[in-house]
């Protein structure tokens, strides 16, 4: 069962035992570019106790370093070594784990942020941004040339998803011998600024259904994601703990690395779904309304 955490000096324990606070973004920091209030105030107040913060989101619409960008107009401190993303944990899978041979590329379904990480990684692509495949004529394979280079196709959240581009995936995905189905991650939807939005698991599903298969998911809850910061980050699991608004990325995430878990109440989860009839069987270690809740425990 959860504890749920009211007290001052329930903050101040939880301040004591972990080193390491992983946060993720939207719907815990966030609400599209609305900051929930408090934030701030925590980050500054777990920086000056001298923990480690990171960032560990499944946003893969931007790129680490633009992604910084949000955090600066937002006014919340961050570093890009701080934060990962799972367009670079994608980029880190296909250049570090498959070993996609340089001679290959990737079938993007994504946006700018996911080139950026790509090409960041050295690893070639198609699709994605350009322009031939944002087009809203029909699809017609007497138009469309196979590309025998394309390795692998990612998918990750795109706002200008067509009938095209999941039209091309699916011939490389079928044709070319051995193309990898990747997906930057699964969330079913995430938190815009004025309430939920289908996510990239949405975005990917008409694949999945095509294929009869899944992809191989790389952010939250997959452990491919912990791997990537493990890679980057010297942490004590034991010693660190995992905040996020889901059940099923956040808290499962944290739990697939043997670390704790606080669960905020700003975002996707409900109170019903830890405490109603129907609970969920992920429980998170601790649970508290928002982050700003940590504001008690003062300077």
């Amino acid at each position: 069962m959860a504890v749920r955490l009211s007290a001052a000096a329930d903050y101040e324990a939880l301040l004591d035992k972990y080193d390491t606070w992983m946060f993720d973004c939207d719907g815990v920091l966030w609400h599209g570019d609305r900051l929930i209030e408090g934030a701030i105030e925590v980050l500054s107040i777990l920086r000056q106790r001298k923990k480690q913060i990171l960032f560990v989101t499944n946003n893969a619409t931007k790129s680490r370093k633009s992604y910084k960008g949000k955090f600066d107009t937002l006014g919340v401190e961050a570093h890009v070594d701080e934060i990962y993303g799972s367009a670079y944990a994608a980029a880190v899978y296909i250049s570090s784990v498959i070993k996609l041979p340089k001679d290959k590329k990737v079938y993007v379904i994504g946006m700018k942020g996911m080139e950026e990480e790509l090409a960041d990684e050295g690893v070639s692509f198609v699709g994605g941004t350009d322009p031939a495949d944002a087009t809203l004529k029909p699809f017609s394979l007497s138009d469309f040339t196979l590309d025998p280079t394309v390795g692998a196709v990612v998918c990750g959240l795109d706002t200008a998803i067509n009938y095209t581009k999941l039209s091309k995936a699916f011939q490389y995905l079928t044709r070319n011998p051995g193309c990898h189905f990747l997906a930057t991650n699964e969330d079913s939807t995430y938190p815009a600024g004025d309430g939920l939005l289908p996510g990239a698991g949405a975005i990917s599903a008409p694949l999945r259904y095509a294929l009869g298969k899944d992809p191989v998911a790389i952010g939250k809850p997959a452990k491919t994601m912990l791997d990537c910061i493990q890679a980057k980050v010297h942490y004590d699991p034991a010693r660190t703990i995992m905040v996020g608004d889901r059940l099923n990325t956040d808290i499962l995430f944290g739990q697939n690395g043997g670390l704790a878990t606080l669960l905020v109440l700003t975002g996707i989860t409900s109170e019903a779904e830890i405490t109603g009839p129907n609970a969920s069987s992920i429980v998170p270690d601790y649970v508290t309304s928002s982050i700003g809740d940590l504001r008690t425990v003062g300077q």
